[in-house]
């Protein structure tokens, strides 16, 4: 997808200025397919359309009737509502050289005038690009989220590249979070997260992602030829690792006395991971929703194992 796109068409942006030559150069460096800009002249109008249809980019100059380019950036991110719309600054050059307290700017980015059309265009997509990683991002392991790990999957699927997708859960963690709480639970999610990311970065190529779904599910993707190894060395670290993150007394009695969901009282075996591997072989996959459904089915058949195991799709095209 083009970065200046998103699924339901161009990307909705405000555009701040008076300077009419500013604002017809801006215009002009996107088609209005990709881009589509709302234009004000002052501030004012802007908090009020802000507050009814916010945009997905907000570019404003420095030089305002009513108020500066930083002061309405600095609005613009005192909401929480608000502060996630990327914002990109543009000053003239010679502000570079003057007194302006850099750390307290709150812009996203800033582009310096007079600019050319290419370079205003790659530090806004840039910026773009950034906020949306950082948004998708899982806040706990900053793996990449759910957005992320769609689009992903659909690339490859579209191009019909061969591929091997891994989604891996815990089992037993909602007992070990339930009893040693969410510090430690966060803790053996940081740890279940550096093994899956360490074993994937190990067979590194091309094709290897990792990313969050959240709470203890994540997705990694790897070559056909390198999954099955993969797969064994993660099982083999996590469950060298697993049992520190118990209290001696359960760790030697290999499980912890816990309710279950029922508020039952029960005792559950120490934390393993079920890996279900779908496989992209000769363009199988038609779409994500089939890889997912295809996961569930493999996940049922690796939770019937009470320990780590991981099992692989063999269906051929």
């Amino acid at each position: 997808m083009h970065p200046t796109m998103t699924e339901n068409g161009p990307i909705q942006a405000f555009l701040i200025s008076s300077d009419t030559c500013f604002v017809r150069q801006v215009q002009n460096i996107w088609p209005e397919q990709e881009m589509q800009w709302s234009v004000f002249s002052c501030a004012g109008a802007v908090v009020e359309q802000l507050l009814t249809d916010p945009p997905a980019l907000l570019v404003s100059d420095s030089v305002l009737s009513d108020m500066t380019g930083e002061a309405l950036v600095s609005l613009v991110k005192s909401e929480n509502v608000y502060r996630q719309v990327p914002t990109v600054l543009c000053m003239p050059r010679k502000d570079l050289y003057g007194d302006l307290d850099w750390s307290r700017l709150e812009a996203d980015d800033i582009v310096f005038t007079p600019f050319e059309d290419q370079e205003f265009k790659a530090r806004v997509e840039l910026t773009l690009n950034r906020m949306s990683r950082s948004l998708d991002a899982n806040p706990l392991t900053r793996l990449p989220g759910n957005t992320t790990i769609i689009q992903f999957i659909k690339e490859h699927i579209e191009k019909k590249r061969d591929f091997a997708l891994g989604y891996a859960d815990l089992d037993n963690f909602k007992a070990f979070n339930d009893k040693y709480g969410f510090f430690r639970g966060d803790e053996a999610l940081m740890m279940a997260a550096r093994v899956i990311v360490n074993t994937v970065r190990s067979f590194h190529g091309p094709l290897s992602f990792v990313g969050h779904v959240g709470g203890d599910d994540f997705v990694f993707a790897l070559p056909l030829e390198t999954v099955e190894a993969a797969c064994k060395r993660l099982v083999a670290s996590f469950d060298s690792i697993v049992p520190s993150f118990y209290d001696a007394a359960d760790r030697e009695r290999g499980s912890i006395v816990s309710k279950d969901r029922r508020g039952q009282t029960q005792t559950f075996p120490l934390m393993a991971i079920s890996i279900a591997v779908v496989c992209n072989r000769n363009g199988s996959l038609k779409h994500y929703a089939e890889a997912s459904a295809i996961a569930m089915q493999l996940k049922k058949k690796a939770k019937e194992d009470p320990g780590s195991v991981y099992v692989i799709d063999q269906r051929q095209a």
